[in-house]
């Protein structure tokens, strides 16, 4: 029966000691992943990968093609009440903007129908609300709605962005 025991006993130092094998093989294994991932992205010490990448680059550089030659049309500063539900209390958004067109003659084109692009600016700003305007996605949805409107506006011309150069919310 001592033999037995001892058999036993063996047996669960081998298993716990293959156990504690497994586990540390596994974490040297973790480290090396780490350390191979790592040094892959952070970039290899020398230049190979570097002027690799230069290269690269000058080679999509001679593909591309010339930028185009885009032009931009500022409006004038527009101050316009907003919608409020305290009419105690007005509040007002000041606007600065630029049309980007692509070529210099569409900006020439629009400049006769600036009036009409005005208006449409103004009628819909009129019906916002403050909370239409905050934050970054409240601002994407009215770029694009101005981008629509002034399109219809100066249609068969064609405005490619409404850039905002100032926008304040008092």
């Amino acid at each position: 029966m001592a033999d037995s025991d001892q058999d036993g006993q063996a047996s669960t130092a081998k298993a716990k000691s293959k156990k504690k094998l497994f586990i540390l093989g596994g974490a040297a294994l973790a480290v090396v992943i780490v350390g191979a991932g790592g040094y892959l992205l952070l970039g290899r010490s020398g230049g190979a990968h570097e002027d690799q990448a230069a290269a690269a680059e000058e080679k999509v550089a001679a593909h591309a093609p010339a930028p185009a030659k885009a032009a931009f049309l500022d409006l004038p500063e527009m101050t316009v009440n907003l919608a409020t539900a305290d009419t105690q209390k007005q509040r007002y958004v000041r606007l600065a903007i630029a049309l980007e067109v692509d070529k210099p003659e569409m900006a020439e084109a629009i400049k006769p129908m600036m009036p009409r692009v005005l208006d449409s600016f103004q009628t819909h700003l009129r019906e916002l609300r403050p909370e239409d305007i905050r934050g970054s996605s409240g601002a994407y949805r009215l770029k694009e709605e101005l981008l629509r409107r002034v399109n219809v506006a100066v249609a068969p011309a064609r405005v490619e962005a409404v850039l905002f150069k100032d926008i304040v919310i008092q």
